[in-house]
């Protein structure tokens, strides 16, 4: 019966108007707000937290998977078949050439491409005269690609034979790939300072091309159990980083409190949060950072808190007290010589339970026996 009192007790002041602070950073927003702002919330969880080393690169062809079309004779080009970027399939006839062999007519030597891919260079027009050691037409096969990340020199030691990586083509809208280490370079790039880091990734569709540009988060190390949330509900400079937190009253719809938070370790995708938050806690996500410019909404803080309470606040989120009640009153019969507002019902009923609450709560503590008192003693009776 205790308990339940306690528990009735907490929730009644977990209901008590906010602090001043608390008011001055909570913004409260209407459905169309929160519509227009795209707010998104997550919650801040425990979870497996990946070390990561940061690097940019780009897409290459993968060794071997590029082809020349060339002539084993000296002669004229009679026809092109290949497309500038367009595909080729193997052993399709890219361009016909006529021999210089003595004949009538000459004879004609088709040459077929030698792989499947698209076609990166046509370097011939019909009638142009070529030598065995011309280079025609260049294929290259791109069903499988190169991402070479170029690692700084002092990280290098940090990337590990069997490492992954998380791959972002900004091309293709940041789409993320995920591939494990290839083979890092035997040399490094003395202008640069960097190393390449070696990927394969598939790409049946051909979206990845040469010279495309890459993000890569390397894998180095994972911790359990570390409290994080996405980078993009993390807001503010690093010396004051804060993120904005949906309100733990849930009767305050569309509340959202500026929390400031201490971090720690970041990768690509997530933060991690030693200091600010605890688990479950709902933080803003997409739309964070407009809501630091949001003002106080588009809901006035007592507006909110008088709708979900049922009772009146103050500006500042604070509970009207008796004496403001009473101050209200005396002015209202000072100037208008009529009899002060009444209390409401909800109002009234509202501070009769709380009241009730704290004396069972004072009655229950009371009647509860100390543990350091001892036991009373029987009665002495008296000797015959």
């Amino acid at each position: 019966m205790k308990h339940s009192l306690l528990i009735l007790f907490f929730a009644t002041a977990l209901h008590a108007a906010m602090s001043p602070e608390e008011a001055a950073n909570t913004v409260i927003l209407d459905e169309s707000g929160i519509k227009n702002l795209r707010i998104e919330t997550v919650e801040a969880e425990e979870a497996d937290f990946e070390e990561t080393v940061f690097a940019l690169g780009r897409i290459n062809v993968a060794p071997g998977h590029r082809s020349i079309v060339s002539s084993r004779v000296a002669g004229r080009v009679v026809s092109v078949e290949a497309h500038i970027d367009t595909r080729i399939r193997l052993a399709s006839e890219a361009l016909t050439i006529e021999s210089r062999i003595p004949g009538d007519p000459p004879p004609r030597i088709r040459l077929p491409a030698l792989i499947n891919g698209i076609v990166s260079a046509v370097n011939v027009v019909e009638g142009q005269p070529i030598e065995p050691s011309d280079a025609l037409v260049e294929i290259l096969d791109l069903s499988t690609v190169h991402a070479t990340a170029a690692v700084p020199e002092h990280l290098v030691a940090r990337v590990q034979e069997g490492a992954t990586a998380h791959i972002r083509v900004l091309a293709l809208a940041g789409k993320e790939f995920t591939a494990t280490l290839a083979h890092v370079g035997s040399e490094a790039d003395r202008k640069a300072g960097t190393i390449e880091a070696a990927f394969h990734l598939p790409n049946e569709d051909y979206a990845m091309r040469p010279g495309m540009r890459a993000e890569f988060s390397i894998v180095t190390g994972k911790r359990e159990g570390v409290l994080s949330i996405p980078r993009a509900a993390l807001q503010g400079d690093p010396a004051n980083r804060f993120i904005y937190r949906k309100h733990y009253d849930a009767a305050l719809k569309g509340a959202f409190t500026r929390v400031p938070v201490q971090t720690g370790a970041m990768n690509d995708r997530l933060v991690e949060i030693t200091s600010g938050l605890v688990a479950g806690d709902e933080v803003v996500t997409t739309g964070a950072y407009s809501l630091a410019f949001a003002g106080k909404g588009s809901v006035s803080l007592k507006a909110a808190l008088d709708a979900a309470h049922g009772h009146e606040h103050n500006e500042d989120g604070s509970e009207v007290t008796a004496a403001q009640k009473s101050a209200r009153g005396a002015g209202d019969n000072h100037e208008h010589g009529e009899e002060g507002p009444k209390l409401s019902a909800l109002t009234l009923f509202s501070l009769i339970s709380n009241g009730l609450l704290l004396l069972l709560l004072v009655v229950a503590m009371l009647r509860k026996p100390r543990v350091d008192e001892p036991a009373a003693k029987p009665p002495k009776t008296a000797a015959h």
